[in-house]
């Protein structure tokens, strides 16, 4: 039987759940949190997007900026296994990760992230322009420089290597860069090894209200029309696509798919279509149904002229459908036309029998009937599934559960989650538990482990354990945040795990320097003797037994020193402490905006930024990226850079005016020390209307 999905933890350490009463139900119950047991596996993930579980239990997980790391178990270290040179605008970088289904044999990990290529960025010498941000208007020549790609390639795992030079690139989906949004990608495999990407439609939302984004004017930026993506036959965005990989790379397509091979002015690659933003999905390890959940548009009312409020998507595809955007939510919730020039609404869509009429669509006119999805929430209480709660929409499809009797494994989870797909509310910061009939349709919703934390979760996967590993992004914006962490999360027989504590003073300073190391804080949960093991520069080798030693650090480096903590019983855990031993970090700060200052969408807001450092700064390499903050998420949709300059908070009327929304200003900065240190830094403006 294959586990495969996985969730994250907390702060370099196990924790453990509050008791909690389990929720029962006729015939069945789950059991309570407190049977339960989160153990912190990396604490400094980096800007956290996705992970994947090894067959020997070692965690490879991506940060968006193109780091893939490797949590090892053994050491509890967290090994850089590469670093992929990435596009970074936007919403871009590294977004899917996963690994062969004959990994053990052929080492094969899979990455699709957004290649450099040569489009344009921003010149700091002009602090006035920003030439990484793609016009709105103009013509097709002014849009030809951003048009790149997102990429799916395979490379061979080598230890905890991660070989670039082994890359083979299979499939390229296109982009319109230097605006935002909707790239992302996860990645998963069937019982007969055929390979399924999501992708999003690529289309700025940010102009159409908190609707349908179809603005059809010729001298208006494609990016504007999700039609000639999501709703276009013959394009690969917003997609679920199902191919087979070939031996040395590209691939064919399997028979099954939505439009046969050489139908004329379709791609036989997609399974669905009609998707925003499919962030993330699984395939059931016993049915090969794929569990995925689209994110929605921001509406947060519906208006009888342009169509429903912003409804978020879970479906279980068992067979290639048309899942209507951006025409209708649902057979029965279409939206209403709407022309961008004039601004005059025209009839509601037929979701029966839908029709692309773009000028930027070059696939089929008629399209296929839109399906349902089994599960359709909105911002307020859902009257057919009211255990969804209330508040933001960031669906996260989850895994599902596929209990093995036969494996011996001290923390796998029980056989009552057997079958029931989870599902991640990333604004809501919960994981529900769905149970189906034989239609796939949902029949009741159960809270899962509604005592231990899930702070955003990114990703879930359950690992050849049978525990479930979990990537929490936690709370902040398109950067490491705090409570950021890769976790396990134990189904605990007995014994627990001790939750190690680590520290070192001091935190830094210039080489030859001796720090003092402590374990202050560790505790194990019954109360076993407990066995300190520190590596103290993260090569894979015990440097220290003792409970609180000290280490000099004869040379300049970052280093990531590491307790793993182990009790009588041979569970262990470990914490981690970052040791930059050279360079001060450079210290950067906003001299304007300042926090909540006042402003209107639309504005030019002018910043300036000021970096001390103990090493000559060059503003150049300053950069500063304007977010729009919404529902505790957030869309980068401008990067300038330089020490000074003006970006314009532009938000269309629709938005300007919901809850929750503000202008997030990152400033960053990456000196030229040894070892080279960034400083950041975050102001986040008040709208006033």
């Amino acid at each position: 039987m294959s586990l495969r999905p996985a969730l994250l933890g907390a702060v370099g350490a196990a924790v453990l759940a509050a008791p909690a009463v389990a929720v029962a139900h006729p015939g069945h119950e789950l059991p309570p949190s407190s049977d339960f047991q989160k153990v912190t596996l990396n604490d400094f993930p980096g800007e956290p997007i996705a992970l994947a579980v090894l067959p020997d239990r070692r965690v490879l997980h991506t940060a968006r900026s193109g780091e893939v790391r490797i949590h090892e178990p053994s050491t509890g270290r967290n090994v850089l296994a590469a670093r992929i040179p990435v596009y970074l605008h936007d919403e871009e970088g590294v977004q899917g990760v996963a690994i062969d289904p004959d990994f053990a044999r052929n080492k094969w990990v899979y990455l699709y992230y957004s290649p450099v290529l040569n489009t344009p960025v921003d010149d700091p010498v002009t602090p006035s322009v920003n030439e990484g941000d793609a016009p709105a208007e103009g013509t097709a020549a002014d849009f030809a420089p951003f048009r790149g790609v997102m990429r799916l390639s395979r490379f061979k795992l080598s230890g905890n290597a991660l070989r670039l030079n082994t890359e083979q690139k299979i499939i390229e989906v296109p982009t319109d860069r230097g605006m935002c949004c909707h790239v992302g990608g996860k990645i998963d495999f069937d019982r007969a090894g055929n390979l399924y990407l999501s992708t999003g439609d690529d289309t700025n939302p940010f102009f159409s209200s908190g609707f349908t984004p179809i603005d059809e004017r010729a001298d208006r930026n494609p990016v504007f029309d999700a039609q000639r993506t999501a709703g276009n036959t013959n394009d690969l965005r917003g997609k679920l696509l199902r191919i087979k990989v070939g031996r040395d790379g590209g691939y064919t397509v399997p028979r099954g798919n939505l439009f046969r091979p050489g139908t004329p002015k379709t791609r036989p690659e997609i399974y669905a279509m009609g998707l925003r933003n499919p962030f993330r999905f699984a395939v059931d390890p016993v049915t090969d149904v794929v569990y995925l959940a689209d994110y929605s548009p921001d509406a947060q009312a519906a208006d009888p002229v342009r169509g429903p409020a912003g409804q978020g998507r879970w479906m279980a595809i068992d067979k290639p459908a048309n899942y209507g955007w951006p025409y209708c939510v649902a057979p029965d919730l279409p939206y209403v036309d709407h022309d961008f020039a004039t601004g005059v609404p025209g009839a509601p869509f037929d979701c029966a029998r839908p029709v692309n009429e773009s000028p930027h669509n070059t696939g089929l006119r008629d399209l296929p009937p839109v399906e349902k999805a089994e599960i359709i929430y909105s911002y307020g209480a859902s009257t057919a599934f009211p255990e969804l709660g209330t508040g933001g929409i960031g669906p996260m499809g989850g895994p599902a559960y596929d209990y093995d009797a036969r494996l011996r494994s001290p923390i796998k989870w029980p056989s009552s989650f057997d079958g029931l797909p989870l599902f991640g509310e990333w604004t809501r910061d919960y994981v529900k538990a769905f149970h189906l009939d034989r239609r796939h349709q949902v029949t009741r919703i159960d809270p899962v482990l509604p005592d231990i934390v899930f702070d955003n979760p990114m990703d879930l996967e359950f690992g050849p354990d049978g525990a479930l590993y979990v990537l929490e992004y936690g709370d902040g914006y398109f950067s490491e945040n705090p409570d950021a962490q890769l976790a396990r999360i134990d189904y605990v027989r007995g014994n627990r795990t001790p939750i190690p504590k680590a520290g070192a003073s001091p935190g830094g300073g210039q080489a030859p320097l001796t720090v003092r190391f402590s374990s202050a804080g560790t505790v194990d949960p019954d109360g076993d003797a407990l066995r300190y093991a520190w590596d103290f520069d993260a090569d894979g080798r015990v440097d220290s037994t003792a409970a609180n030693p000290a280490y000099t650090y004869p040379a300049n480096g970052t280093y990531r020193a590491t307790l793993k903590v182990t009790d009588s019983t041979g569970r262990s855990a470990s914490a981690e402490v970052i040791l930059p031993v050279g360079t001060l970090a450079p210290q950067v700060t906003f001299v304007s905006p300042v926090a909540g200052q006042p402003f209107r969408f639309g504005q030019a807001v002018s910043y300036q930024v000021a970096v001390t450092d103990d090493a000559p700064v060059d503003c150049a390499d300053v950069t500063v990226t304007y977010i729009l903050g919404h529902d505790q998420h957030g869309h980068p949709l401008s990067t300038s850079s330089g020490c000074t300059g003006t970006i314009t908070t532009f938000v269309d009327a629709g938005h300007a005016g919901a809850d929750n929304l503000t202008a997030v200003f990152v400033a960053s900065y990456t000196d030229t020390g040894n070892p080279a240190q960034t400083g950041t830094a975050t102001v986040v403006l008040t709208p006033t209307g």
